[in-house]
């Protein structure tokens, strides 16, 4: 009996010993995930691989000190201790956007209201809990086809996401093709096209003039092209899906601004940036749209599933101060013919709030409405004392938007667009050239307007010629102006095939306004923070004095650097124009960083130094794994 009885405690014994190793070894396994990472790409060159020109590995030979600089820019950054490499984040943050992160807002027990889409506005992470780490493309990850052909179709392993195709498969957005993913152009609301939607709008038949008045023709647009002979430029698609409204209205020398939250259909603003569309990551929530005052000649709406008259109509207020001077907003909806009771009745209330807001039917067809914002004040003075929505208060400032609250309020113009009866704006593209008329609310002449201009021309030509032996004219597609002040680098840029996001600092001269009167688009950003996109979705980001800037506010320029890298496609170029010392600085961080130093020049304009670089392919052995 003692025989069994030690043979049973030895079992028991061994049994309690595996359970404690297992323990370990998964916690081992679900806390060491990322250190794994580092090992994989930083540390262990077995793990990585060139293949051919193509790089997908870091065994560069530099040990990060070649560069080591005396300067004291960077010093609280580890001025003596600059990084072999940076760990890499798990695979399962391939897709990571920090100031979105849905993870974050549930670590952090933010109290948010989901009623009016506060959990898809910025959150960003406090610095320690910032993800210090490479973020790894997804297995497979091939360098993205070029526009135009990217319009209609991209690669499937590098947003391996179909369950739009499988949702909006009776719509048309989008099929997948064996290994690519395709787009015909289809919408909720235009399942036969994008194209035929678009002309279907240039040329809506208006409604009787004797119901409307004489101008309701006004929509009734030549060719059949929503143009309009260069007067509608600048187009904010609400809730765009996938951005084929955008996609093709390109054709037609128009640029939209797509919007849509990182919402349940999550990646559709990754797919546009990814088929080359201009896009951002926004929501029509709590918080002014990052765009200033009178920026769009018109608003589209297709199916974008809003409720329109919450908070006293504060969504179509928030439409109304975006919109210039006679400005449309297209709507395509069930509530647009009224098939039902509960159709007509938000209808009707619609009606009731656009008309207190001076808004008029301009053009009306099938499921398709088209407002038109008023010219002038006029109507606004001629309503009833206490007629909601009421005017905002004078000391409003309808283009402070970084952070600002949206208010139930109509903006009046200001006494230039009263006096014009509208903006005032040349048609494109002789507005990219034009000095605006809100110029002058920064001080500026139209003299310093045109040097400005050719003096980014001369030096846009400067970037080409020592980008030329990497760069051919279908490389880039999507840019970024990542301190864009009159937008006179993208003016540079017409002739090229490319689209730049030109972003204002938050803290600045407001000139995005400016930029937006040019016929471009562009966002306000703060660079301490991260950028509202997903990762690899820009192929050229140009910094002109932004690490000396952010230096400046006492901000990080390392957390920039993982920024840069984290929104640049692999083989995408950066640009940097600064001082000496910021060159010095950025040097240092290149093997880390896994990029590659391209040119070095002398700036045409003051002492800056002009630094170009490429990010290399890479890809961790696990994705590598993956993905054979």
């Amino acid at each position: 009996m003692r025989g069994r009885s030690d043979g049973g405690q030895k079992k028991r014994l061994i049994a309690s010993l595996c359970a404690v190793a297992i323990f370990l070894g998964f916690l081992y396994v679900y806390y060491g995930s990322s250190s794994r990472g580092a090992a994989d790409l930083g540390y262990g060159s077995k793990s990585l691989r060139k293949l051919g020109s193509s790089y997908l590995g870091g065994d560069d030979d530099t040990d990060g000190k070649q560069y080591e600089s005396s300067t004291k820019f960077g010093q609280d950054e580890g001025e003596d201790i600059v990084p072999k490499t940076f760990p890499v984040c798990d695979d399962r943050h391939s897709e990571l956007i920090p100031c979105l992160d849905r993870h974050l807002i549930y670590q952090m027990r933010l109290k948010l209201d989901l009623s009016v889409m506060e959990h898809y506005e910025r959150h960003c992470p406090p610095p320690e809990r910032r993800y210090n780490c490479l973020i790894p493309p997804p297995p497979g990850y091939k360098v993205p086809i070029k526009w135009p052909q990217s319009r209609d179709e991209v690669w499937k392993a590098n947003i391996p996401h179909t369950h739009l195709a499988h949702e909006k498969s009776d719509q048309n957005w989008m099929v997948v093709q064996g290994e690519k993913i395709v787009f015909p152009g289809g919408g909720t609301h235009f399942h036969y096209g994008a194209d035929k939607y678009i002309a279907s709008i240039a040329n809506v038949r208006p409604p009787l003039p004797t119901d409307f008045g004489s101008k309701a023709s006004m929509l009734n647009f030549s060719h059949n092209n929503l143009n309009n002979e260069g007067r509608i430029r600048t187009v904010l698609d609400v809730g765009c899906g996938v951005a084929s409204f955008g996609a093709y209205l390109l054709s037609s020398d128009i640029i939209a601004m797509s919007l849509a939250p990182n919402d349940v259909h999550q990646n559709q603003i990754q797919f546009a940036l990814e088929r080359g569309i201009p896009a951002y990551l926004g929501v029509l929530g709590t918080k002014r749209l990052p765009y200033p005052s009178r920026s769009f000649e018109l608003a589209h709406c297709s199916r974008c599933r809003i409720d329109w008259l919450q908070r006293d109509g504060i969504l179509l207020l928030e439409l109304d101060r975006l919109l210039r001077p006679g400005g449309y907003f297209a709507y395509s909806s069930p509530e647009a013919y009224a098939q039902d009771e509960e159709d007509l009745r938000i209808w009707r209330e619609m009606s009731a709030l656009v008309g207190r807001m001076c808004w008029r039917i301009a053009a009306k067809r099938n499921q398709t409405v088209i407002w038109q914002k008023p010219l002038t004040n006029d109507c606004y003075m001629e309503r009833e004392p206490g007629t909601n929505p009421p005017l905002c208060r004078s000391d409003d400032d309808p283009d402070a938007v970084w952070g600002v609250p949206m208010e139930a309020c109509i903006t009046p113009y200001s006494d230039h667009d009263q006096k014009a009866k509208g903006s005032g704006l040349a048609p494109w593209p002789a507005r990219l050239t034009a000095p605006p008329p809100r110029l002058a609310d920064f001080g500026y002449s139209s003299e310093m307007f045109e040097k400005d201009t050719e003096t980014w021309r001369h030096q846009v030509e400067s970037y080409w010629n020592l980008l030329s032996p990497k760069i051919e004219d279908d490389t880039s597609r999507n840019l970024m102006d990542m301190k864009a002040n009159l937008g006179s680098f993208a003016a540079a840029l017409k002739s090229k095939n490319v689209w730049v996001m030109n972003v204002v600092p938050e803290d600045g001269p407001n000139t995005l306004k400016v930029i937006y009167d040019r016929g471009l688009i562009g966002t306000t950003h703060n660079w301490c923070e991260a950028f509202s996109t997903y990762p690899r979705t820009y192929d050229l980001l140009h910094a002109w004095t932004v690490f000396s800037d952010i230096k400046k506010k006492g901000c990080s320029a390392e957390d920039l650097l993982l920024e840069m890298d984290r929104i640049l496609r692999p083989s995408g170029f950066i640009i940097i124009r600064d001082k000496q010392p910021v060159i010095d600085f950025v040097k240092k961080y290149l093997s880390a960083l896994h990029w590659e130093a391209i040119a070095t020049a002398d700036s045409d304009e003051g002492d800056d130094i002009v630094f170009i670089i490429q990010k290399k392919l890479w890809l961790t052995s696990e994705s590598l794994r993956n993905s054979e």
